[in-house]
């Protein structure tokens, strides 16, 4: 199984919800009783689509081919006063961070954002009443009752947008994964070829007094990304969820310093300008590529509104004060 089949944060899903019950016109009559009145139930209402949150979950894989959620219908209500029975609920269990639109009009219907947290979907149809509810001095007998509601059939798509403290940014190989499979026990796909990391990945940082921090890696990031380019534009909308920003650089690159950081800052700019606000670090990766003289040299290059440290995954070294400024800015008061 490839690596991309694993990992779903995109369904689209017809919910349809239950039709309420009717209500009941019965009329009382026992042995005793020859003109009892009305004594008709209410109808029960019809199921609901819910969505719950599932902080086990990390993917939608498991909706990815179920097309159509239908709850069940509510029951007729009865004599003596007996409602009919709710309708079967349908509850879509999601990751943390999903959010649910109209797929119609995208307006964002709600966001699950917690552990057991529900929210309905479509709701379910309102049962009729019975004929009891409309009885009076003046109609004493009435021999009609109320239809149920009928549900819902609406199309709804759930969208997924990872909720971690650090999000990695960068182009592709910048060392990303091999940062996330040093500092955590994920164990992401490395390999020297472009796009090798095809889904995001999250991975448990342990940090000082038993502390720790969840950090997720993004696909690689190209120039043109928000309008389409690459595989980032697809998963730009991840890093929408991540507390700060870790941008790295490999000290092996092009360009300079300062023109690929003004690059990746451009293209989250792009997608969505809120993304600039968020705290930032700068890491230069491979730097044990670096004798003392280049590493001055590239200091000099660093730019001035963004606290960096130079790393270097392989060799385990800058690792600790990397995470020191991470924690620093997921700390920082708001």
């Amino acid at each position: 199984m490839s690596q991309g089949s694993n990992f779903v944060d995109y369904v689209k899903i017809c919910c349809r919800s239950g039709h309420g019950g009717a209500g009941s016109s019965h009329l009382h009559r026992d042995i005793l009783t020859a003109k009892g009145g009305p004594d008709g139930g209410d109808g029960g209402r019809g199921g609901h689509v819910i969505v719950k949150g599932n902080a086990q979950l990390w993917t939608m894989l498991h909706l990815k081919f179920r097309k159509h959620v239908i709850a069940g219908d509510g029951g007729a209500g009865g004599s003596s006063l007996k409602s009919g029975k709710t309708g079967r609920d349908e509850i879509l269990e999601v990751p943390l961070g999903t959010i649910a639109r109209d797929s119609e009009t995208g307006e964002v219907v709600f966001e699950i954002t917690q552990d057991g947290e529900t929210k309905i979907l479509t709701d379910g149809g309102r049962g009729g009443l019975g004929n009891w509810h409309f009885k009076s001095s003046t109609n004493q007998t009435p021999r009609f009752a109320q239809p149920g509601e009928e549900g819902k059939e609406v199309w709804n798509v759930l969208e997924l947008k990872l909720l971690a403290d650090v999000g990695l940014v960068g182009f592709p190989n910048a060392g990303k994964s091999t940062l996330l499979s040093v500092v955590s026990a994920a164990k992401p796909e490395i390999a020297d070829y472009a796009f090798t990391t095809l889904v995001p990945n999250l991975g448990i940082v342990a940090y000082r007094d038993n502390k720790s921090f969840v950090m997720a890696d993004i696909p690689g990031i190209i120039e043109g990304a928000s309008k389409g380019k690459g595989l980032g534009f697809r998963f730009l909308r991840h890093i929408e969820r991540n507390s700060v920003l870790l941008f790295m650089i490999p000290a092996d690159t092009n360009r300079t310093l300062k023109q690929e950081y003004d690059i990746l800052l451009n293209e989250l700019e792009e997608y969505n300008p809120e993304l600039i606000h968020k705290p930032r670090v700068l890491a230069v990766t491979k730097s044990d590529l670096l004798d003392d003289e280049l590493l001055a040299e590239m200091k000099l290059e660093l730019p001035a509104d963004i606290p960096a440290t130079f790393i270097s995954s392989v060799a385990q070294k800058g690792l600790l004060e990397l995470k020191d400024l991470l924690w620093k800015e997921i700390n920082r008061p708001v």
